[in-house]
């Protein structure tokens, strides 16, 4: 009977793990070194979206790389299957994977990471995605269900914010794009804004205060 884990959480130090992968063996902690790492699982090899979803990654290598951020996918499938999909995947949709896919035959990494999901599947992954910074902490966690593939541009938004709020104090606001202006964070006060935020800012409301992106 599947043995329910307790979930990872936000602010969770991320569970490092040794795994055999389509690039080789490798330890989790040591691939993403001082960058941010994006790992992702699926629910098997040779699946349709995940075959867009892999692809779409790679196509996006580029986003990922000046955002200094690693990935790693995952499925519960063999490396033998994992280097048979990348032909299948780099032949249909114009790419080249040249990230490690994870083979987790034994549920080790899909269970401390909370990708099973036992009333959606007792066997595989569902679209789980987790954002760790550099010094290893969960930052974000996203869900899927197997019949919807993920939208990579909402990924790469949460990263862009989440490099942003990590080194100044704002936040952004809802359907926030790079570029566009941010949130004051409530703890500082309006009469220190100016000297943290010599661009200007706006006050909505006493508790909503609106500056241009500080790092553009």
């Amino acid at each position: 009977m599947y043995k329910q884990k307790a979930m990872l959480r936000l602010g969770d130090i991320a569970p490092n793990f040794k795994a055999k992968t389509s690039l080789g063996e490798i330890d989790f902690y040591e691939y993403l070194g001082d960058s941010w790492g994006v790992l992702f699982s699926h629910p098997a090899d040779y699946t349709p979206v995940c075959t867009t979803e892999l692809g779409k990654t790679a196509s996006l290598k580029q986003e990922f790389d000046k955002r200094n951020v690693k990935v790693m996918a995952l499925s519960v499938d063999d490396v033998e299957s994992h280097k048979g999909w990348i032909k299948d995947i780099n032949e249909t949709q114009g790419v080249e994977v040249t990230f490690p896919i994870i083979a987790d035959e034994d549920k080790s990494i899909s269970e401390a990471y909370g990708m099973m999901h036992p009333n959606a599947s007792t066997t595989f992954t569902v679209r789980s995605l987790f954002i760790i910074a550099p010094d290893k902490t969960v930052k974000l966690i996203i869900s899927y269900p197997a019949s919807t593939g993920r939208n990579f541009q909402e990924i790469l938004r949460v990263i862009d914010s989440l490099q942003l709020t990590a080194n100044y104090s704002v936040a952004t606001p809802a359907d926030w794009k790079e570029g566009e202006d941010v949130v004051v964070s409530p703890s500082i006060k309006t009469e220190d804004i100016p000297a943290k935020f010599p661009k200007g800012f706006k006050e909505i409301k006493p508790y909503l205060r609106m500056t241009p992106q500080p790092n553009k």
